[in-house]
C-alpha cells in the first residue's frame, strides 16, 4: 500500500473557495487535511494571533480554517462520479506551528491536543497524523488502497483538455485567415489593371487571391470566368463560390475543359480520344471556332486562370477567344513554374505587370522550410509554428502500406478523418481508385465528407490542401516531373506532414538538404538507405 501526499491543493464551490497546505491520504487510516501555520503563534483564549519575523501581528484562525477545508475536500471527492456509491471513508485535520511550542496539557474545545503540532512534535509526523482519522468513531471506514488511488485520481480533475493538435491548427487557422485577407491589398492596387500575373509558391495564397479577384471583378459587374486545369481544384471552387452572394458569383467556375464542352456544346471525347491530342489541340481548336460565333453576351470581360503553368500554348488562344475583346479584356494569371508537374508548356499572355508573392502563409514554418529547397524563390515563412516534418523510411513498394499506418496514427494524435488526406506520387491509392470508378463528381464530393480520410495523387491535388497530409512517394526511380511532384506533395499540409518513402530515392530526386529537414525517423546514412532499399 502506498501513501500520498498534495501539497497547496486548492478547491472551490458555489459557497467557497479553500488551499489546503497539504493533503495526507493513507490506506487503512484516512484523509487528513493539514494546515501550517509559521513565524510565532500564540492564543490568549479568546483567538489565535501569528507574528512574523518583522514583527507583524495578525489574528488566524487555523481550526475553522482547515476543517472547513476538509469538508470541501470529502464534498469534492464524494460528488464525483468516479467515487460512485462506495460509501464515505473517515477524514480527519490537523494544524502543524513547526516554530511553536505546544504544551502537553493544551487544550482548546474545538482542538484537542492531538490535531495541533509544535516544533516538538515532528517527528514520525506522517505517522502521528495519520493516527487522526483512526481515533475517530463513527460508521465512516478506513479507506483501502483502491480508495485512495481514487482520491488521487479525483484530484486530478476531470474532462480536461489534452494535447489537442487541432487546437493548435484551428489556431492557426485564425492567423493564415488574417494575413492572406493582407495579401487582398495586392488587388486594390491592380484595380487599372487589365492584364496581370501573380506568382507565388505553394502557401502563398495564390488561390485565395484567384477567387477573391474572381469576387470583386463580380460584383464591379464584369461577366467573369474563373478557370483551372485541375478537377479537383474546380470542384473546390465550385464549392466555395456557390456559398457567395448571387452578385459576387463569377458567371463560370471550373475547369478550361469544362467550360468548351459544358458551357460550349463541344463535342466531348469519344472512346480512345484520352489518349489522343483531344485535349491539347483538338478541343482548345474546337473552343476558338465556337467562340468566335457566340454571342458578346455569352463571353467573358474578364478570365481569371488558376495554376497558370498547367497551360498549353493552345489553350492560351482559347482564352483569349472567349473574352468580349480579346485585344484588351481582363486576363488575370496566377503560377508557379514550381509546380509544372505536366510536360506542356505555354506562353502565358503578355502582362502590363507581374507581382511576386514572397510569403508562405499557409504551411506552418517548419512544413515551408521542409519543402523550400524545392521552390524556385525564397519565400519567408509566416505560418504558426507546428510539429517537425517527418520521414517513415521504407521501399517504394511498402509506401502505401506504411502510409497506411502512418493515418491510423495520426487518429491516434487525435485528428479526425476530415482533417486528413494520403497522396500518393506514383500510383494512386486503392481507395482512390475505388472512389474514382463510380464517377469524378462522386469522387470529389468525398474531398467534403467530414467522415472520411481523402485519397489522392499529387497530380490533381494541386491547389488543394489538408491539415495533416501523409504522402506516400511510391516512384520505384525517377520519372519525369519527380522533383515538381515531390514538391507538390510536401506543400499540401497545413500543420503536420509524414512522408513515407525510400531516402534514397527522396535524396536522388531532391537532393541531401530535403532529407536533413525531417524530425526523427528519417534515415540518411548509406547504411540505413541500402538496408531500406533492400
Amino acid at each position: 500500500m502506498t501513501d500520498r501526499l498534495w501539497a497547496n491543493q486548492r478547491l472551490t464551490d458555489d459557497r467557497k473557495n479553500a488551499e489546503i497546505d497539504f493533503i495526507v491520504a493513507r490506506p487503512d487510516a484516512g484523509v487528513i487535511a493539514v494546515e501550517v501555520k509559521g513565524g510565532q503563534v500564540t492564543h490568549d483564549g479568546d483567538g489565535w494571533t501569528q507574528t512574523s519575523q518583522s514583527g507583524h501581528a495578525k489574528s488566524i484562525d487555523p481550526v475553522t480554517q482547515v476543517r472547513d477545508a476538509m469538508y470541501l475536500l470529502r464534498s469534492y471527492v464524494e460528488r464525483d462520479s468516479r467515487w460512485g456509491q462506495r460509501g464515505r471513508v473517515r477524514y480527519g485535520h490537523a494544524v502543524i506551528f513547526p516554530f511553536t511550542h505546544i504544551p502537553e496539557d493544551f487544550s482548546l474545545p474545538d482542538c484537542p491536543r492531538h490535531l495541533v503540532f509544535g516544533r516538538d512534535d515532528l517527528d514520525d509526523l506522517v505517522d502521528k497524523l495519520a493516527r487522526i482519522p483512526i481515533r475517530q468513531h463513527g460508521s465512516d471506514r478506513l479507506p483501502s488502497n483502491e480508495d485512495v488511488q481514487d482520491v488521487e485520481e479525483i484530484l486530478r480533475g476531470r474532462g480536461l483538455p489534452q494535447d489537442d493538435v487541432l487546437a493548435l491548427a484551428l489556431e492557426r487557422d485564425v492567423l493564415t485567415d488574417h494575413l492572406t485577407q493582407q495579401q487582398g491589398m495586392l488587388l486594390e492596387v491592380s484595380k487599372l489593371m487589365n492584364r496581370m500575373e501573380i506568382r507565388g509558391g505553394a502557401g502563398s495564397g495564390k488561390t485565395w487571391l484567384a477567387m477573391e479577384q474572381a469576387r470583386r471583378l463580380t460584383r464591379a459587374g464584369q461577366r467573369v470566368a474563373l478557370v483551372c486545369y485541375s478537377r479537383g481544384l474546380a470542384a473546390f471552387f465550385q464549392r466555395l463560390t456557390t456559398q457567395w452572394p448571387r452578385r459576387e458569383q463569377p458567371a463560370y467556375v471550373g475547369t478550361f475543359h469544362g467550360l468548351g464542352i459544358d458551357q460550349w456544346g463541344a463535342h466531348p471525347p469519344v472512346l480512345g480520344d484520352e489518349d489522343s491530342g483531344y485535349w491539347e489541340e483538338e478541343l482548345p481548336s474546337s473552343m476558338i471556332t465556337i467562340a468566335a460565333s457566340l454571342p458578346v453576351g455569352r463571353r467573358f470581360d474578364a478570365i481569371v486562370v488558376d495554376e497558370a503553368q498547367d497551360f498549353a500554348d493552345r489553350w492560351w488562344a482559347a482564352v483569349l477567344a472567349a473574352l468580349k475583346n480579346p485585344a484588351e479584356g481582363g486576363i488575370y494569371v496566377y503560377s508557379d513554374e514550381g509546380q509544372r508537374v505536366f510536360a506542356r508548356f505555354g506562353g502565358i499572355p503578355e502582362c502590363q505587370a507581374v507581382f511576386m508573392l514572397e510569403h508562405n502563409l499557409r504551411n506552418t514554418r517548419q512544413i515551408a522550410d521542409t519543402f523550400q529547397s524545392l521552390a524556385l524563390t525564397r519565400m519567408r515563412a509566416r505560418g504558426g509554428v507546428g510539429p517537425q516534418a517527418r520521414l517513415v523510411p521504407c521501399a517504394a513498394e511498402q509506401a502505401i502500406g506504411t502510409a497506411d499506418d502512418a493515418v491510423e496514427s495520426l487518429f491516434d494524435e487525435g485528428w479526425r478523418a476530415q482533417d486528413i488526406a494520403l497522396l500518393t506520387t506514383g500510383k494512386r491509392h486503392p481507395e482512390q481508385v475505388i472512389r474514382q470508378a463510380q464517377s469524378q463528381d462522386a469522387y470529389w464530393a468525398s474531398f467534403w465528407d467530414d467522415d472520411q480520410v481523402f485519397y489522392g495523387h499529387v497530380l490533381g491535388f494541386k491547389g488543394l490542401e489538408r491539415r495533416a497530409v501523409v504522402l506516400a512517394v511510391n516512384d520505384n526511380e525517377p520519372r519525369d516531373r519527380a522533383r515538381e511532384r515531390l514538391y507538390v506533395g510536401l506543400s499540401r499540409a497545413r500543420d503536420e506532414l509524414v512522408v513515407c518513402g525510400d531516402p534514397e530515392y527522396i535524396e536522388q530526386v531532391a537532393g541531401s538538404a530535403l532529407l536533413r529537414k525531417f524530425g526523427s525517423g528519417a534515415a540518411t546514412t548509406p547504411s540505413q538507405r541500402a538496408s531500406v532499399s533492400a
